[in-house]
């Protein structure tokens, strides 16, 4: 009898077959943690990072694409788009951020999510984008195709837990900001964290 074994939500969950326009989701943590939980690379178990420090708690479902890399492509973009010397990427999966008008409990689950944009930050001088995407179906976001449609305030929301979420007032903060993108950048940005997972994990 075969032995099953739960997949690898970085590695062994496919990322959708109609992406960038639908992406898979793996969702790590909610608005109501506060703790901040991530993926263990090695295991595939999410483990705790930190509590989230003061009031901070992240505004939508947060997670990664699985099968993506921030690595030289994602990098290179950000620095064409940024004007900035942008070495690498963070090594990690693709963030993501997926609004939701229903609350969803825990995190360690997978969803399908629509694209609508993304920040191009930069963290220590590395790519380390978040991508703003919609939950498939949902009644009230779906209305939502572009970043454009989103209120300015719930972006700014999203820009300050990420400007702050690391930091205590008195450290000098290393996270920048300096776009907010289209859908259009969004799905290069996917495409181009894509290749440079299948480049590093031999997949080409």
């Amino acid at each position: 009898m075969n032995i099953l074994h739960k997949a690898h939500p970085w590695h062994g969950i496919d990322p959708g077959n109609n992406i960038p326009n639908i992406v898979t989701a793996f969702i790590e943590i909610v608005p109501s943690d506060t703790v901040k939980y991530e993926i263990d690379k090695e295991s595939g178990y999410l483990k705790i990072d930190r509590p989230q420090k003061f009031s901070n708690m992240i505004p939508t479902l947060y997670g990664f694409i699985p099968r993506t890399y921030c690595a030289e492509r994602v990098a290179e973009y950000a620095a064409l788009k940024s004007g900035r010397v942008v070495e690498r990427g963070d090594g990690d999966p693709l963030d993501i951020c997926v609004l939701s008008e229903r609350s969803v409990t825990h995190g360690d689950i997978l969803l399908q999510a629509i694209p609508i944009g993304g920040f191009r930050m930069l963290d220590g001088g590395e790519a380390d984008d978040k991508i703003i995407a919609v939950l498939k179906g949902d009644e009230f976001y779906r209305q939502w195709n572009d970043v454009s449609d989103c209120p300015e305030s719930y972006i700014n929301r999203l820009k300050h837990y990420f400007l702050t979420y690391k930091h205590l007032p008195s450290e000098k903060n290393q996270c920048e900001i300096t776009h907010v993108y289209d859908r259009e950048e969004a799905h290069e940005v996917i495409k181009r964290s894509l290749q440079d997972y299948d480049h590093h994990f031999n997949c080409e």
